[in-house]
């Protein structure tokens, strides 16, 4: 397995209004993106297991994904860009689960290989924070 490179963060930090909902077992997490990111008119949806055990991240719209991320277990993922579609291995290593009906936390990270798990392309940790209004 080729090494992630270290030394090379970049952060992006996005806050949104959205909606979470939480249906038997998951959490559904569900916003609109923005252009920010280059998504405008996309809408996106995380679902989280409670238990923390799986993590779904659908995007619907003029580029459409789907990344699952489940833990110490690599899946293939269907990305959509501009210039065409790509099909990436997606390999979870972390899931915390945090979230209740009122709001809370969750993070998951990944590692993004394409297509091949020796040819790492990068790693993604995401962090959300969910505040209900008052």
């Amino acid at each position: 397995m080729q090494p992630v490179r270290t030394g090379e963060d970049d952060r992006i930090e996005i806050m949104t209004y959205g909606s979470l909902v939480k249906k038997g077992d998951t959490y559904y997490i569900t916003y609109k993106e923005t252009q920010t990111i280059g998504f405008e008119g996309c809408t996106t949806t995380i679902k989280i297991a409670a238990d923390g055990s799986r993590v779904a991240m659908l995007r619907f719209g003029p580029a459409n994904a789907q990344l699952i991320v489940e833990r110490d277990r690599r899946n293939i993922c269907y990305y959509e860009t501009e210039v065409g579609s790509l099909t990436l291995g997606v390999t979870g290593d972390g899931i915390e689960c945090a979230l209740s009906e009122k709001g809370g936390t969750a993070a998951f990270s990944y590692l993004l290989d394409a297509d091949d798990p020796i040819s790492i392309i990068n790693r993604n940790t995401l962090e959300i924070s969910v505040q209900k209004p008052n």
